[in-house]
C-alpha cells in the first residue's frame, strides 16, 4: 500500500474503525490496536464495549481460523501479542469498572515439565477471549496449583503436559483436588501432544482440548453450563 493510501485511524467512523481493529488483529499490528482502543475510548466507549466488540470479536476469528488450519501458531502469536496491547490499556479500566468477566483461569505445565509453547498460547488465546488469566510457567506442583486456585478464586483450572512421563500427574492434581473436596470448585482442562479425550476421561477431568481455539470454545461452553447451574441452585 502506498504511504498516501494507508488508513487513518482516527479520520473512520466507528462503523469502519471495529472492522479495521478485526483486521488488524488479524495481522498482528499491535500499534495499531493499542491506537484504535485510545481512539474508542476518546469517543467515549465504555472499556468493555472496547474489549468485547473490538478486541474479543476479532480474536474469535483468530481462533476459528487457527482452529481450521487456516493460520499458524507464529500468526496467531502476533494476533495475541496484538491483542496483549490492546488488554494493557484496558485493564486497569476494566477493573475500576466493574465489568463484567467472562471466567478466570488458573494455567499451568505440570510437575517436572519444561514445555511451554503451546500453554502460553492457550493463555493469550484465553485472555484474548475476554478471560482473566493467571499463568504459572512451568513445572507445577500439586499445592502451587490448589494455592493458586484458592488464592485467586479461578473458575478453570488448566494443565499441559508434552511428555508421556509427566501426564500422570495431572490425575495427582485432581485426586487431591478431591480428597481436599476441591474439584467440584472449578473446571479443570488439560492438554498437550500425548494427550486425548480417553486419557482427559480416565483421570477425571473435565474436558481434554487439543488446542488453544479448542480450549476457548470448550471454556465458554462449560463457563455457560456452570452459571446455569448456579442461577438453577439460587
Amino acid at each position: 500500500m502506498a504511504e498516501d493510501d494507508a488508513i487513518i485511524l482516527s479520520e473512520l467512523s466507528d462503523d469502519d474503525l471495529v472492522p479495521q481493529m478485526h483486521d488488524d488483529l488479524y495481522d498482528g499490528l499491535k500499534d495499531e490496536i493499542e491506537e484504535g482502543v485510545h481512539i474508542l475510548l476518546g469517543r467515549g466507549w465504555t472499556p468493555y464495549d472496547v474489549l468485547t466488540q473490538a478486541l474479543v470479536a476479532g480474536m474469535k476469528v483468530v481462533g476459528d481460523d487457527f482452529r481450521d488450519g487456516i493460520l499458524f501458531v507464529p500468526e496467531v502469536l502476533l494476533a495475541a501479542n496484538a491483542m496483549k496491547g490492546g488488554m494493557a490499556i484496558l485493564k486497569p479500566l476494566l477493573a475500576e469498572t466493574g465489568a463484567p468477566r467472562v471466567g478466570k483461569l488458573v494455567i499451568g505445565t505440570v510437575k517436572g515439565d519444561i514445555h511451554d509453547i503451546g500453554k502460553n498460547l492457550v493463555a493469550m488465546m484465553m485472555e484474548g477471549a475476554g478471560f482473566e488469566v493467571v499463568d504459572l510457567g512451568i513445572n507445577n506442583a500439586v499445592e502451587k496449583y490448589l494455592d493458586a486456585l484458592e488464592r485467586e478464586g479461578a473458575d478453570i483450572l488448566g494443565m499441559s503436559a508434552l511428555l508421556t512421563t509427566t501426564m500422570p500427574y495431572m490425575k495427582v492434581v485432581i485426586d487431591t483436588l478431591k480428597a481436599r473436596g476441591k474439584r467440584d470448585d472449578s473446571i479443570v482442562l488439560v492438554g498437550g501432544a500425548p494427550l486425548n479425550e480417553e486419557f482427559g476421561r480416565a483421570i477425571g477431568a473435565d474436558a481434554y482440548c487439543r488446542d488453544a481455539a479448542v480450549t476457548v470454545e470448550t471454556a465458554r461452553t462449560l463457563m455457560a453450563r456452570r452459571h446455569n447451574r448456579l442461577a438453577a441452585a439460587t
